[in-house]
């Protein structure tokens, strides 16, 4: 960046030999640092030599990578639209777009991305379901794409201010709290469970009716009403069984 007398003058985005204005400022100022991003016996050592205040303050450099850069967001503990705790982060990737926006609208554009981004991320959590919406309802778990592209917008919207274009945003982690995910697990297997058993009654239902409709097409055995309700019943316990059923061998009549 280009900076004369505290005021923006460009940003340089080629590279190549320059001559500038010696006027031109390296710094556009001082930012104070985070509290306890520095401890007390370094404030106090350089105290003791009269440089305290480059330890509590960061110059700001006038020349801002315009590298792509990215970070994994903490785990944070958020609540899903139907108030469950969840556990979630991300990876965002973002560059600098708009160097005057990044140095000037806002203190520290890289801390300015930290806080807007964990903001998004709750938000989006409280908007979604972790799972088993309603029908044709985003989840968390099962729209992972719709879901990343929501946060991109969202992160996008937040820091158009700090001159900063997000590339991708997607969730890398997603769980139920602990202290609920015993119930929640529970819940699941007990839902495939029911599923499985649909799809096995589902296939037992349609071979008792193709093996009654085939030995009445081919005139293998004629059947009465009573003996094919028990053919039934007794293929459906073979079919539906959880355990291998033990044959019996009738060396009666059919009826004995």
């Amino acid at each position: 960046m280009l900076i004369l007398f505290g005021a923006y003058q460009g940003t340089v985005r080629t590279s190549g030999f320059w001559w500038a204005n010696p006027f031109y400022a390296r710094a556009r100022g001082k930012i104070p640092l985070p509290p306890g991003s520095v401890s007390p016996e370094a404030v106090k050592a350089a105290a003791a030599k009269g440089m305290a205040s480059s330890l509590m303050y960061r110059k700001l450099s006038a020349e801002l990578s315009l590298r792509v850069r990215n970070f994994n967001s903490e785990k944070l503990k958020v609540n899903d639209k139907r108030g469950n705790p969840v556990e979630i982060a991300a990876v965002v990737v973002w560059r600098v777009a708009d160097t005057a926006k990044a140095a000037f609208d806002v203190d520290d554009f890289e801390s300015y991305v930290h806080i807007q981004s964990e903001a998004a991320i709750r938000h989006i959590a409280s908007l979604y379901a972790y799972d088993r919406g309603e029908e044709h309802e985003l989840t968390l778990r099962e729209s992972a794409d719709e879901v990343a592209g929501a946060l991109r917008k969202e992160l996008q919207e937040r820091l158009d201010q700090a001159g900063v274009v997000i590339e991708e945003a997607r969730l890398t982690h997603l769980a139920y709290a602990p202290e609920i995910a015993q119930a929640m697990l529970r819940r699941q297997q007990a839902e495939a469970v029911i599923a499985a058993r649909q799809k096995i009654v589902h296939g037992a239902v349609s071979m008792v009716e193709m093996a009654l409709r085939e030995l009445s097409e081919k005139g293998v055995v004629q059947l009465d009403e009573e003996r094919k309700a028990s053919m039934v019943s007794n293929l459906l316990v073979v079919l539906c069984g959880e355990t291998e059923a033990t044959p019996v061998i009738n060396t009666g009549t059919l009826y004995h």
